[in-house]
């Protein structure tokens, strides 16, 4: 009797709650009336409630009885809330919701940027990829070179963007720029940048475009953020035949404050005994440097951070003479550089946050060039034609640059935010060349303001305008520059930019002429980009149009001019192959330029038509192991012989030609273990695998008679180290992200 008693209760109470039930139907759309599937629609403060379907349609009843709350959200969207009345009858809704403004689902305004270390937008190059790039070895500027938009100028280490010249690209380091970020070297030789990648938490490449918070490059910014505290304090060593090095670095027990120092000695002496080079070295490179940094968190927002960087290299070499075989120019140069910086940044109120900074940076060169015989023995000038005496020369520069800087960034509603600030550098070049000795102090004052405006989750806008001073050439100048992003789809937009960017002349023309105004470049730029878990794809067209460019005696009209126009392509994918991570890029430019002595509109010889690379790195997990490859190509480069004619003063063309295509096939591998208590890294790579020739242009004689190629110092560089480090175990961090 027990259990049919129970069953008739239990069937009397669910007739009941049946016939009290109240049935809940409905629509779900966004604003242009496309359904959304998958909205979760729900009774507030119940379990009653369902997802929508593909149509966006929703059904489902509940037991509650009175006044409720039914509450509809989906991610992206707004939540919508509408206070009912459940009376047991079946009720329809038809809901639109609107669109909300977050970061997970907004449209990304990049201004034509690559970006690394925000992953909230593109990532590309972290500094685990910039370090594990077979062809790169560990240096910034040539990881960048992988990427779309550079050229494989080789006997540079500058970053020539989009037709542009490597002074137009800038590198920044917390906002101010590096006066000197790459280590002195001999002219056709490329050297190494100065900073480590494992210095940066994030990197943006902007190959054009970029924000109006930078000024004075014309082509393109490289702008690197500086780590906050470590994750613990640790301990590291760098050991190779051709270096030494070590580093420190004590986080406090609160984890509130951080200091570190480091030092590293490299002499390339053995390596040169042991792989021949074309240039005699009476000195092969060596180089002192060491660095000291401290970071604050003074709040739960606010950091300060300070980073003093020291480095001195020394180097001397002799090359044959283009114009008498029988002598030799022997150059040697010692280079000094001092580079500090000091950020700060706080949260000043919910809404306001304040970014400010001071870098002093100086560097020092003592150049000689001297013409030898073939004993090394320096030959007395009056034995020598003039213009073969002209090569003796003594260079003692010294570059100093200062440079303050603050920006005040308010967020508006949602998503949207505004940028203001203002910097000033103040520059003093000193500079002898033989007897002559000469002075340039420069002030430097820009404004800035910059506003991103959120107009829907697919719709965005940034608008900026810089204004910029330079007193040495009183030149004042307006920047306006805008983008404008759409989100296709998910993971997908389509922008456009406009900007215009000025720099003023290089110093070395300035010495003698104060009366050039800034040069300029206006830059449009159309770009498509998809993201997919863990792959990207990104096509720009781009075309740069170049005013007031400098020009060479006998013409001071400096109204040089050029444009430079293409197309860039980029794929990375991370996830297809299993343990693979490669990125493929290609760049068509077709550029012309009519400046410096060029006696008409044409192609600068650094500048190729067609660039591609080939990155491929293969993690082996069971044997530790990651193999890398990248292959280079680029399209022979123009080279030109321009003659001042003495009767007409004007330049003419003596010879033109075009070099060999530009193929280097470079490969390294990098093997993970433990030693003692040090996680390890054992390091071995080799550039140009396949020992192709590379041409980088070509020298001519005085008369034009004779001409050499120019050519790197060796076919091939191999390195071989190990890399330890105490403190932190970094094994399966490797592992994770492919090294």
């Amino acid at each position: 009797m027990k259990p049919t008693l129970a069953t008739l209760v239990l069937l009397f109470f669910a007739f009941g709650v049946q016939a009290q039930h109240t049935q809940l139907k409905g629509t779900v759309t966004d604003t242009r009336n496309r359904p959304l599937a998958g909205a979760s629609v729900s009774i507030k403060d119940s379990y009653d409630g369902c997802n929508t379907d593909s149509l966006g349609h929703f059904s489902f009843s509940t037991s509650d009885t009175g006044v409720s709350i039914l509450s509809i959200s989906s991610i992206g969207y707004k939540p919508w809330q509408m206070e009912i009345r459940l009376t047991g009858s079946t009720q329809q809704f038809e809901v639109v919701l609107k669109e909300s403004m977050n970061e997970l689902t907004a449209v990304m305004v990049t201004a034509g940027a690559f970006e690394a270390g925000d992953e909230k937008k593109t990532t590309v190059l972290k500094p685990l990829d910039i370090v594990t790039t077979a062809s790169a070895n560990a240096d910034i500027t040539a990881a960048m070179k992988t990427l779309p938009g550079t050229q494989q100028v080789g006997e540079s280490a500058e970053l020539f963007v989009r037709g542009g010249e490597g002074y137009e690209t800038r590198q920044f380091i917390d906002g101010t720029t590096v006066a000197n970020p790459f280590f002195g070297s001999a002219p056709n030789i490329a050297s190494r940048g100065r900073f480590s990648p494992f210095l940066f938490k994030g990197t943006v490449f902007s190959s054009g475009g970029y924000s109006a918070l930078y000024g004075q490059a014309l082509s393109s910014a490289l702008i690197l953020e500086s780590i906050d505290l470590p994750e613990n304090s640790s301990a590291s060593a760098s050991i190779a035949p051709i270096l030494v090095g070590a580093q420190y670095q004590d986080l406090a027990k609160n984890k509130k404050s951080s200091w570190g120092v480091s030092a590293q000695y490299v002499n390339i002496g053995l390596y040169y005994k042991l792989v021949p080079q074309r240039p005699d070295y009476f000195h092969a490179p060596e180089v002192v440097s060491g660095d000291v940094n401290f970071r604050v968190k003074t709040s739960a927002t606010g950091m300060l951070k300070f980073y003093g960087n020291y480095a001195r290299n020394v180097l001397g070499l002799r090359n044959p003479d283009i114009d008498m075989a029988s002598l030799k120019n022997s150059f040697s140069l010692d280079n000094g550089n001092i580079y500090t910086n000091l950020s700060y940044k706080e949260r000043l109120t919910g809404r306001l946050k304040l970014h400010a900074g001071f870098s002093f940076s100086q560097n020092l060169n003592d150049i000689k060039n001297q013409v030898v015989d073939e004993d090394n023995n320096p030959v007395p000038e009056n034995t020598l034609p003039v213009y073969v005496a002209a090569k003796n020369y003594t260079v003692d520069a010294t570059n100093n640059l200062w440079q303050g800087r603050a920006v005040l960034d308010y967020k508006l509603k949602g998503l949207s935010s505004i940028k203001m600030g203002a910097e000033y550098w103040y520059s003093k070049d000193i500079s002898k060349f033989n007897r002559y000795k000469s002075t340039m102090d420069d002030e430097y004052k820009a404004a800035f303001a910059e506003a991103d405006i959120y107009i829907t989750n697919r719709l965005a806008a940034r608008a900026g305008l810089r204004a910029e001073k330079v007193e040495l050439i009183h030149a004042t100048n307006l920047a306006p520059r805008a983008s404008l992003s759409y989100k296709l789809g998910t993971g997908t937009q389509l922008s456009a930019d406009y900007g215009v960017f000025y720099q003023k002349p290089q110093p070395q023309y300035l010495l003698f002429d104060q009366h050039m105004p800034q040069m300029r470049a206006d830059h449009y730029i159309l770009t498509f980009q998809k993201l997919g878990l863990s792959k990207t794809f990104r096509m720009q067209l781009f075309e740069k149009d170049y005013k007031q460019l400098t020009r060479l005696n006998p013409d001071t009209t400096h109204n040089g001019t050029g444009y430079a126009r293409g197309i860039e392509l980029f794929w990375r994918d991370k996830i297809t192959f299993k343990n693979f991570d490669y990125w493929v890029t290609y760049s068509y430019l077709n550029t012309k330029r009519n400046y410096l002595n060029f006696p008409y509109e044409m192609t600068p010889n650094f500048a190729a038509e067609h660039t591609a690379n080939l990155v491929v790195k293969r993690f082996f997990t069971k044997l530790n192991l990651q193999f890398n490859v990248n292959y280079q190509f680029a399209t022979g480069r123009p080279y030109y012989d321009i003659h001042l004619d003495g009767s007409t003063q004007k330049w003419s063309m003596r010879d033109q030609g075009t070099t060999i295509a530009y193929n280097n096939l470079s490969l390294s591998l990098n093997y993970i273990t433990k030693i003692g208590k040090a996680f390890s890294v054992v390091v071995f790579s080799m550039n140009n695998v396949l020992n192709s020739k590379q041409v980088y242009g070509y020298t001519y004689s005085f008369d034009g008679t004779n001409k050499i190629p120019t050519l790197p110092p060796a076919n091939q560089f191999f390195f071989a180290g190990l890399f330890l480090s105490w403190g932190t175990d970094r094994t399966q961090d490797a592992i994770n992200n492919n090294l």
